[in-house]
């Protein structure tokens, strides 16, 4: 079954590696626009592009969510999942309606604390002992879909945001293929945020 993959920084990385290693079919990668980088500000493409790239996989860049085009462009290829990792945009319902089994988010905290942005840069300044990462069936809301499955694990004294991050991408990365498995074999079960 098709896979479409939302995904821009080096955090999803590790997340699209695992999904063509366990031999899933992403059959479409869906990128920030390429940005202009360092002193010479020339332009560079996003991690995940360069990952998809480098697999023959077509990647778009849009820059319009709304785009009736873009809609189409997913809708053809009727995917199974959709799956978002640090994407950087909220997607309408549009698009959150086109997969068959639904957009599977997989965020950086233990749900429902630090939903939105920076939710690993709030564990360290929280000072918490312990973050994880969760999966969840996306809504139109901002994390606050259903839970899937969460992975926890503890944060060092001497852990920074710097280290967390790709800790935290692995880990997200096993989760997102375990979440898969579970949902199409009936064992992994969305459960409501409180």
């Amino acid at each position: 079954m098709a896979i479409i993959f939302f995904g821009t920084p080096q955090f999803a990385v590790p997340s699209l590696q695992a999904l063509l290693d366990a031999g899933e079919s992403v059959r479409l990668v869906v990128s920030q626009p390429d940005k202009p980088k360092g002193r010479g500000h020339l332009m560079s493409a996003p991690p995940v592009k360069e990952l998809a790239l480098q697999y023959g996989i077509p990647v778009i860049q849009p820059t319009r969510m709304r785009d009736p085009e873009l809609h189409d462009q997913l809708r053809a290829i009727n995917p199974e999942f959709i799956v978002v990792v640090a994407y950087g945009r909220i997607l309408p319902a549009a698009i959150l309606d086109i997969p068959s089994r639904g957009c599977i988010n997989v965020h950086g905290s233990l749900l429902p604390r630090y939903r939105g942005a920076a939710p690993i840069q709030w564990s360290i300044i929280n000072g918490d002992a312990e973050t994880g990462v969760c999966t969840m069936l996306m809504d139109e809301g901002l994390d606050t879909g259903p839970v899937l499955l969460c992975d926890r694990m503890p944060i060092a004294e001497d852990d920074t945001t710097a280290s967390l991050f790709p800790k935290l991408a692995l880990l997200g990365a096993d989760s997102l293929v375990r979440t898969l498995r579970g949902m199409r074999d009936g064992s992994v079960t969305p459960v409501p945020q409180s």
